[in-house]
């Protein structure tokens, strides 16, 4: 028998970094600045609301929708946070982390054709995810020398007839890019002049420096009505492996996610649901302490980067650094990949974030500074290994 693959999965190349961590896994004592995953095990208070809840047998289905508790939890939350006010109970809907929520936020709002733009360097998954949902992917790059800031201007200059949705990710994955309310309004007179639905990705939102803090577009005059808002516990809480993430938005929109969700998934985890309850009212102490952590650990990559020759700007949001690598006459992906086999230090090939990133590398200080400290020692080596 012959399988027949779709064409559009067929077409889909698989993900630049699991790809290369397939290599790192062969290898032994690595030491991994790859993965954007905290090295943090999530707040034992956290946990123990998860334990608590399976002591008491609460081990059945939820509601499509989520937990009611924890969708008011959210609704909260999200209005002493992000300024924001949504109805719990038709306005948020909780999913199996923020991936699950952009899936199916896509399917509910486009028809084949429909083009959505994006902002690059990205996410690996966010051209996949348009394509599997029957759009067209579009991106917007955006510049080293702006610190990979998204502009409105180049917004506007990317609509076509054929736009239909706007996507954001701040602070950004890979680059640690924030951005100012300033230029957000301006963004959103582009959106509300062009009728344009945003999805916005703020998973790294608790996760700002330096005293910068986080703006979101649905605060924006006119732009609730027009916003989905996803968010999760993955990375401030240490949340990854629950898989626990939301969305809020438009009430219809939000109905029409549902309707995917309850097929495809039914609910998320009725335990990881009870354990966001308390993350999200008592988890601010724990995000604190890691915040500052992380403040740490950024301070000190990013100065060991420059020390050594590499152009890296100071992040102000996020876990990750960006350096570029090009001074060194490699590419990303072969600095990577020489940096991996010489001396055992795994970096991401820019590439993997778009294809105008093919002369950075990805770091991720979600890693003990300790082994951050020998990581920069080792890529020293190799960059000075390079001069000689």
């Amino acid at each position: 028998m012959k399988i027949r693959i779709s064409e559009v999965v067929s077409r889909i190349p698989r993900s630049g970094i699991r790809d290369f961590f397939e290599i790192v896994q062969s290898m032994q004592d690595v030491i991994s600045l790859g993965i954007g995953e905290p090295d943090f095990a999530t707040p034992w208070n956290i946990r123990e609301a998860a334990i608590h809840s399976l002591e008491r047998g609460r081990t059945g289905y939820t509601s499509n929708l989520g937990l009611p508790k924890f969708r008011r939890a959210i609704s909260t939350y999200i209005k002493e946070h992000f300024g924001v006010s949504y109805e719990p109970l038709s306005e948020v809907l909780v999913s199996v982390g923020v991936s699950e929520a952009l899936d199916i936020a896509l399917r509910a709002l486009l028809n084949p054709g429909d083009e959505v733009l994006y902002h690059e360097p990205c996410y690996v998954s966010y051209s996949p995810s348009i394509v599997l949902a029957g759009g067209v992917a579009r991106a917007i790059p955006t510049k080293w020398e702006d610190n990979f800031v998204l502009k409105a201007v180049d917004v506007e200059k990317a609509i076509t007839s054929r736009t239909r949705v706007l996507m954001l990710n701040f602070p950004t994955n890979p680059s640690g890019a924030t951005i100012s309310a300033e230029e957000l309004e301006r963004i959103a007179a582009v959106c509300v002049k062009h009728n344009l639905v945003v999805l916005t990705d703020e998973i790294y939102s608790e996760l700002t420096y330096d005293g910068v803090l986080h703006h979101s577009i649905a605060a924006q005059p006119g732009m609730k009505a027009r916003t989905v808002l996803l968010h999760g516990l993955s990375k401030a809480f240490a949340m990854t492996g629950w898989r626990i993430g939301f969305a809020c938005g438009p009430a219809e929109i939000i109905e029409a996610m549902m309707k995917i969700h309850q097929y495809a998934i039914l609910c998320a985890p009725t335990m990881g649901q009870e354990a966001g309850i308390e993350a999200l009212e008592r988890g601010a102490t724990a995000v604190a302490a890691m915040r500052r952590e992380y403040e740490m650990r950024r301070n000190v990559i990013v100065r060991s980067l420059n020390n050594m020759g590499l152009e890296c700007f100071k992040p102000r949001g996020a876990f990750y650094v960006f350096p570029k690598v090009s001074s060194t006459g490699l590419s990303g992906r072969d600095f990577s990949m020489r940096l991996l086999k010489e001396y055992q230090v795994a970096v991401v090939p820019g590439d993997a974030f778009g294809a105008t990133c093919g002369e950075h590398v990805r770091c991720s200080y979600a890693t003990s500074l300790d082994q951050i400290k020998i990581a920069m020692a080792r890529m020293a080596e190799f960059v000075n290994s390079l001069k000689s």
